[in-house]
């Protein structure tokens, strides 16, 4: 480890915006998250979490609800308007105006072929499902006050509607008012304040559950119309509810932070009826709760702090299992930094823009694990402000420092950067092919003379560079004709190969002297975290988001010997219960055996020409290492040093390596 100059970068600024909403798709176990910046994040929770894509934000366009129909997404917001989106190309397909004001809520029936809009005007407007489209049916019955939340009863007959001090019970075929469930103020209320139904749930046995601006969460018998039971919760507001899939448990989030749960009680002596009972209070939250979502095995709850909380239910899963643990996921799953190694520049993507720094240095010698006096602090060089109203979606800098772009969903601009001692200036670069639109990623060759940028249908468009002109040279394809999109891009040392991967775990090579496709690796059953190639054995290393690594040979068409051994010993159990996934992989240019690879919390080097660590063998930090006896540390020695510093690696710094 003391071949390294490790560079602790703590001036990368990143704050992620607040969750905003969830919705849950249980044939496909994805949830879709929606940002206060309007930006769309779908994790897959039969993959480990992993956040498999996100769709950037746009300005004026502030979500407050998302619904599956089908496996179709939806999201309206304060515009008025309603948008569904293409998660293959990961951008709006189309938006359409409600009519009503602002959005307050969206739900869709079971069946997927109905979505019900509630808007500021008290309307509830509700439009068919259509394979290409959707298209207004009529409007609901129109409410005195705005429409908060809504509910479908399973069966698709009948809406829940939260308005202002009441809950109203539509026919969804007629759109008339059938109910009327006011709501209580709570005692020392004043009369003239307004209660306000945050979120209503309708279940199976027609009844309903409200949670308001009071802080109660409060049980009604829809059939009858009448109040079955009310549960104070809070000082404050009840933000969410969310239902179990069997209905057997509710859970209600509150703006102190709280997630409470209530389950649904059998009936006992003396009680003919089933009751809900509160019986579990999570603090997991610093800040408003503010989406809910109830899976099988756990409770997954997001809100003003930013961090997505999924909270196992212990009597739901086995104890002592990865799937019985916390986890608190903070940081994107894809890189924000983009590092030139010889340059010492660190490219850092925002949304609203982009900043390029450059390394501080030390002349200084100092033996392992010693900070090193800076001779030069670390220099902003430049800070790029983003043009138009679509947020930067993907970024990158060219290994010679020269070249910077970044792509938003409708456009990409491309810049030729000049540096002196003192100063540096930009330029635009006006004239782009027209094969650079919709793009996903972006990187630059070894070079610098190519640009390679992911568009539709897993195709990766290369671009010639040089300070005359910009010119398209080839559009590559993969024969396997996968339509998801390719969220990584890693071309090799030598300017030979690109590797690519998709979301549908699909990783092709190309020939980038040939400029066809080379080979099609075979598709693991868990999606590419990252790639690279190794630049003098020609080898792919990839890790998954469930930790598994793979490492193929580009010459031979097959997995390594290496990296058969690998899976037939198998990972260590305390690598594969990381709940983070491996985001950069690169390699110590001065010892061909070393495969350097991180993730948020953890900087590992595998060190190929050692034996892989037993599953009994204990996987100690290297500094923990660096105070054993001699004789303990040799017999420690395995392939996987691994190096935690949660300090290091904390909200503020993001980590990256120069060697």
């Amino acid at each position: 480890m003391g071949e390294f100059k490790v560079h602790r970068v703590r001036f990368f600024d990143y704050m992620p915006s607040a969750i905003r909403a969830m919705a849950f798709h249980d044939p496909t176990e994805q949830l879709a998250l929606a940002r206060a910046d309007g930006a769309v994040e779908i994790f897959n929770f039969s993959d480990n979490y992993f956040q498999e894509k996100v769709i950037p934000g746009r300005d004026g366009r502030a979500i407050e609800a998302l619904c599956w129909a089908g496996r179709r997404l939806f999201s309206a917001g304060l515009n008025g308007e309603v948008t569904e989106y293409d998660l293959e190309t990961l951008r709006p397909r189309y938006s359409l105006e409600a009519y009503g004001g602002p959005v307050w809520t969206l739900s869709c029936n079971r069946q997927g072929t109905l979505l019900a809009v509630g808007c500021e005007d008290g309307t509830v407007k509700v439009f068919d499902v259509l394979p290409e489209k959707i298209q207004f049916q009529k409007n609901l019955d129109r409410q005195k006050g705005r429409i908060m939340s809504l509910s479908w009863h399973p069966d698709g007959t009948r809406i829940a509607a939260g308005t202002m001090d009441m809950v109203r019970i539509f026919d969804a075929e007629t759109g008339g008012a059938t109910r009327r469930l006011l709501v209580e103020r709570g005692p020392g209320a004043a009369r003239s304040r307004e209660v306000v139904v945050w979120s209503v749930v309708f279940l199976s046995d027609g009844t309903v559950v409200s949670g308001d601006s009071a802080g109660k969460v409060q049980v009604w018998d829809s059939a009858t119309g009448t109040l079955v039971q009310t549960h104070p919760v809070s000082k404050w507001d009840v933000l969410a509810l969310a239902a179990s899939r069997d209905e057997s448990s509710l859970l209600a989030g509150s703006s102190e932070g709280l997630v409470v749960q209530f389950q649904l009680l059998a009936p006992a002596a003396g009680r003919q009826e089933r009751q809900w009972v509160r019986t579990r209070t999570f603090r997991n939250h610093s800040h408003d709760v503010r989406a809910l979502v109830h899976s099988d095995t756990a409770v997954v709850s997001g809100g003003m702090d930013t961090q997505l909380v999924v909270r196992p239910l212990l009597d739901k899963v086995e104890k002592n299992t990865q799937e019985s643990a916390m986890r608190k996921i903070m940081f994107p799953h894809r890189s924000l930094v983009r590092c030139v190694k010889k340059a010492g520049l660190l490219l850092f993507q925002f949304s609203d823009h982009l900043e390029l720094w450059r390394l501080g240095d030390s002349d200084a010698l100092g033996k392992p694990g010693e900070r090193l006096p800076v001779k030069r602090k670390p220099e902003k060089l430049l800070q790029l402000k983003r043009k138009g109203e679509d947020h930067i979606c993907c970024s990158s800098l060219s290994p010679c420092g020269s070249w910077l772009v970044y792509s938003t969903v409708s456009s990409v601009r491309l810049y030729r950067l000049q540096r002196d001692t003192h100063n540096m200036s930009l330029h635009k670069v006006s004239r782009l092919p027209r094969e650079l639109r919709c793009v996903q990623q972006l990187c630059f060759s070894s070079d610098s003379s190519r640009l390679f940028a992911s568009s539709s249908q897993s195709s990766v468009v290369v671009v010639a560079l040089n300070q005359q002109e910009v010119k398209h040279l080839h559009t590559l394809r993969p024969k396997a004709g996968s339509s998801q999109p390719v969220h990584l891009l890693s071309p090799s040392e030598d300017g030979k190969w690109l590797a690519t991967a998709s979301t549908d775990g699909q990783i092709h090579v190309y020939d980038l002297h040939k400029l066809k496709l080379h080979c099609t690796l075979p598709v693991h059953s868990s999606c590419p975290t990252a790639i690279a190639i190794h630049p003098t054995t020609c080898c792919l290393i990839s890790a998954h988001a469930d930790q598994q690594v793979f490492e193929f040979s580009l010459l031979q068409k097959e997995y390594t010997a290496w990296s058969r051994a690998l899976q037939k010993q198998g990972l260590h159990p305390a690598w594969l219960h990381r709940d983070t996934p491996v985001t950069h992989i690169t390699f110590n240019p001065g010892n061909a055996a070393h495969v350097l690879m991180h993730d948020a919390f953890m900087f590992c080097i595998i060190d190929q020409s050692l034996p892989l660590p037993a599953a009994q063998t204990k996987l100690l930090n290297q500094m923990t290492l660096k105070s054993l006896p001699a004789a303990d540390r040799l017999r420690q020695s395995h392939a996987f040093k691994i190096c935690k510093n949660f300090q290091m690696f904390s909200c503020s710094s993001v980590p990256q390596f120069s060697i």
